[in-house]
């Protein structure tokens, strides 16, 4: 994979990852509000895919990378960070509200 298409990879698998996360859930909690432990599990894979993508964009951070716009890597653990923190506060939310309360 080149340089370029790891950098907009890190970029763009966040959001998508925060996308099916949140209808993942969504979708599981209407079916059977009681196994919001799957969400959890859930989260957490999700946030693990956010750290990989967190990695990806790393090295390329610095000028003196091989990466001819290090804004995109840079950019990209932005928004990496960002999706992880909206990912992890749906998943605290799991746990400390009961999910089947009407």
């Amino acid at each position: 994979m080149t340089i370029q298409a790891r950098a907009w990879l890190a970029l763009l698998l966040p959001p998508v990852i925060w996308f099916l996360f949140e209808q993942g859930l969504s979708a599981l909690l209407h079916a059977d509000c009681s196994r919001s432990n799957i969400g959890v599990a859930w989260g957490l894979a999700s946030l693990a895919v956010c750290a990989i993508a967190f990695r990806m964009a790393w090295p390329f951070r610095n000028r003196g990378s091989d990466l001819a716009n290090p804004w995109l890597a840079r950019l990209a653990l932005v928004a990496t960070g960002f999706f992880a923190l909206a990912i992890l506060f749906q998943t605290l939310a799991l746990l400390m509200v009961p999910p089947c309360v009407r």
